[in-house]
């Protein structure tokens, strides 16, 4: 039976939204190993010895806490350098006592929890982990340099990925300026790690295949584990689901056929395209899609924005599903 997206409305209880702070399963298996650092680009392999470093010093298993308690390392670069496979390496190697979750699931933990509560389970952990660490508007920042600064103080080591050094974060976005304690005290826990080089699924120029006959896009929606939708009514039915959520949307799907791909000129509408590319993204979906190429969906002035880092990860992740990889 073809599956669907359109109507989804996951409830997530509060304590699978703890048990579910784990590495993704495009991440499941990523170790510091398997992370192969471009020999063109030295700050990639001290990136990796940095945080290979940096998890020795995290007690787990119950052992007391060592060097990086109360610490953080702050993954900066662009997309497609590793940041990600670092950070669930980080998580794999400390354990079960390692949180992982991206930054609007951690928000969402605090809006089911509360601000106290989600501290609460969080210092139970002896790292946390958060990927794509943005401050996109005032309220997240209060919040989360807050819930940085005690995580920090009660001796929890701190690790998170972004494109943006935290010295910058939210430029471009709101009146920053007004933040500036905030966004310093989140700085002032982490010690950045830049990692240079060119996105390594080989995408610098975002060259989309012709987009796919409607035909073929039905087809697509046949099969078990598919999901068959027009693009229009997707984007509409994400109005109605938050980010925090669009994980349990997707659960279960392996291919997503789109039909009628059109260009998005709501900036509140591209973010959230983008939350749910990470999430596709996160569970190897694959894209059959037609209408117009998924490298237009974007506009230029978006993509000279103060959100442009964010629309090219998400142009690069859905070029690596569209060709499958």
């Amino acid at each position: 039976m073809t599956a669907r997206l359109v109507g989804r409305r996951p409830h997530v209880e509060p304590d699978a939204l703890i048990a579910a702070l784990v590495p993704p399963p495009h991440f499941s298996q990523a170790s510091f190993d398997t992370y192969v650092p471009d020999p063109e680009f030295p700050s990639q392999r001290e990136a990796r010895d940095a945080v290979r470093a940096f998890a020795k010093g995290i007690g787990r298993r119950g052992l007391l806490r060592r060097s990086s308690a109360g610490r953080g390392v702050y993954l900066d670069g662009g997309f497609g350098v590793g940041k990600t496979h670092l950070l669930a390496s980080l998580a794999r190697d400390v354990g079960e006592r390692a949180a992982f979750g991206t930054f609007v699931e951690y928000t969402q933990l605090v809006g089911a929890l509360g601000f106290q509560g989600t501290r609460r389970a969080l210092q139970e952990f002896a790292l946390v982990c958060i990927d794509e660490f943005e401050l996109d508007d005032p309220g997240d920042t209060v919040l989360m340099a807050r819930l940085m600064r005690e995580l920090a103080d009660a001796g929890v080591a701190l690790a998170a990925t972004s494109n943006t050094l935290p010295g910058s974060l939210g430029q471009g976005r709101f009146a920053a300026d007004d933040f500036q304690r905030e966004i310093q005290a989140v700085s002032s826990v982490f010690d950045v790690i830049t990692i240079d080089g060119p996105d390594y699924r080989g995408r610098g120029d975002l060259t989309f295949p012709t987009p796919a006959k409607v035909e073929e896009v039905i087809a697509a929606g046949l099969p078990d584990g598919a999901a068959c939708e027009d693009w229009g009514a997707l984007m509409e039915d994400l109005t109605h689901v938050h980010p925090s959520r669009f994980g349990a949307y997707v659960d279960g799907i392996e291919v997503l056929g789109l039909r009628g791909v059109a260009p998005l000129t709501d900036q509140a509408q591209a973010l959230r395209l983008v939350a749910l590319v990470d999430r596709l993204y996160d569970r190897d979906v694959r894209i059959v899609a037609s209408g117009h190429s998924l490298g237009e969906v974007f506009t230029k002035d978006m993509l000279r924005g103060g959100y442009r880092k964010k629309y090219y990860r998400a142009l690069s992740r859905m070029l690596a599903m569209v060709a499958g990889e």
